[in-house]
């Protein structure tokens, strides 16, 4: 299953530095993995990692949008809007992506978060 991002345009020259597009997304693998990919960035892990997601927004764009480090914590988000999506906390740490520290929780936003919160499970 695909759960492409709800792009928002405003951020359209941020996006094809990036080199994110409307192929991004994040997707369930048929071999029982999450994959997120954001541009020439991607992360892997398998669903039993999934520890639980919970929906949130609106956020500041600022906070939200791009490829960035949480300031509370060694959370990843590959933001393409800062009106909702979903974080998704992980039982062991992903690899780190930017940063010092793995990954604790990755917070996308995609085009349907109920959605893929299902998908995920508990």
């Amino acid at each position: 299953m695909f759960f492409p991002y709800r792009l928002d345009r405003r951020f359209g020259p941020l996006f094809r530095l990036l080199g994110v597009d409307e192929d991004d997304g994040v997707t369930i693998t048929d071999d029982g993995h999450l994959v997120a990919t954001f541009g020439r960035t991607q992360v892997e892990t398998p669903l039993a990692n999934v520890r639980s997601t919970s929906i949130s927004g609106p956020h500041r764009w600022w906070t939200a949008v791009g490829l960035r480090l949480s300031f509370t914590d060694d959370g990843l988000t590959f933001g393409t809007n800062h009106e909702r999506g979903l974080c998704i906390e992980f039982v062991e740490r992903i690899p780190k992506v930017i940063g010092f520290r793995d990954h604790s929780a990755l917070w996308v936003s995609v085009a349907d978060p109920e959605g893929l919160a299902t998908a995920l499970g508990p």
